[in-house]
Formats: structure tokens, C-alpha cells, sequence
């Protein structure tokens, strides 16, 4: 008898968090309307940093992802402002750890681009890229900056490099 006792409370453990129960945000307080990517790729499809979030959108005709404000929140206009410049789908995106004002994307076109972003957000559609980096022959999926030298990115492809 005692050893069905002792499987039976071997088998039950008490959770130190089963008390915990998660409140959601106000309305004000989150973005609505954001139109995310539909792409299957392994990556991340939203960065943020202190002034920043940056999202990857679906379009039509190349890649593109929204940046907006941290503190501008609510309801996204249908046309709002987007970065758009590389010629596939945005596959993955990093902010930049030592200038919160530097994101870099990777694309489906074998680019990696490193983009500004003003301080007050962008005002139109921005499509002029502050560097374009070229070293993969293969769709490029992943992006990394280097956490301790700045301006150091890695990019690895489908073409089995790291560049």
C-alpha cells in the first residue's frame, strides 16, 4: 500500500507559479492593425529596441517592413509608412546595439541592407538605404550584429556561408 502512496505523490509536483494569471494590455496602450508577414521562414518578423518596433509586412512586389514609434500606440493607417527597397521578401531584421537609429534587413534578393531611421519616425516611405552589402549567390536568412564591436554584422545565406 505504501508504494502506490509514493508513485502517486512522486507523479504531482506543486508549481511555485500556479497563482500566476497574465492581464492583457489596454486598448491604448497596443498596435492594432498591423499587417505581418505570412512568410515561413525561421526568423524573427519584429525587432524593437528603446525608441523603436520594426515589423515585416506582406506586399506585393518586393519586401518591405513598417518601423513605428514605441510610444506612438493604437490603430495603424492601411497606407502607412514603410521601408522598402529590397527586390524580395524580408526575411529577417536586427537593430543595430550601439545606434538605436541603424536596422539592418536581409532579403530573399541576397541583400543585406543597413537603413536610418530618424528620431521622429519616418514620414513617407523610405527607400534609400544608408549601405547595401553583397557576398551571398543564395537568398539570405539571417542577420546578426556583433554585441560587443560596432558596425560588425553577419549575415548567413542559403548558399551555406557566413559572411
Amino acid at each position: 500500500m505504501t508504494n502506490k502512496t509514493q508513485l502517486w505523490f512522486r507523479g504531482v509536483r506543486s508549481s511555485k507559479f500556479r497563482h500566476v494569471y497574465g492581464v492583457h494590455s489596454k486598448r491604448d496602450g497596443c498596435y492594432d492593425n498591423v499587417p505581418i508577414t505570412r512568410n515561413a521562414h525561421d526568423s524573427h518578423f519584429c525587432a524593437a529596441n528603446p525608441k523603436f518596433v520594426a515589423v515585416v509586412t506582406e506586399v506585393a512586389g518586393g519586401g518591405a517592413f513598417l518601423v513605428l514609434p514605441i510610444h506612438r500606440t493604437g490603430r495603424l493607417d492601411f497606407n502607412s509608412s514603410r521601408v522598402t527597397g529590397h527586390r524580395g521578401p524580408v526575411l529577417d531584421i536586427k537593430w543595430n546595439p550601439f545606434n538605436d537609429n541603424i536596422i539592418a534587413s536581409c532579403s530573399d534578393d541576397c541583400t543585406v541592407k543597413l537603413w536610418y531611421i530618424p528620431d521622429g519616425g519616418l514620414s513617407g516611405n523610405l527607400n534609400e538605404w544608408i549601405m547595401d552589402l553583397h557576398g551571398h549567390k543564395r537568398r539570405v536568412g539571417y542577420i546578426e550584429w556583433h554585441p560587443t564591436a560596432e558596425n560588425v554584422v553577419a549575415s548567413a545565406g542559403f548558399d551555406y556561408l557566413v559572411s
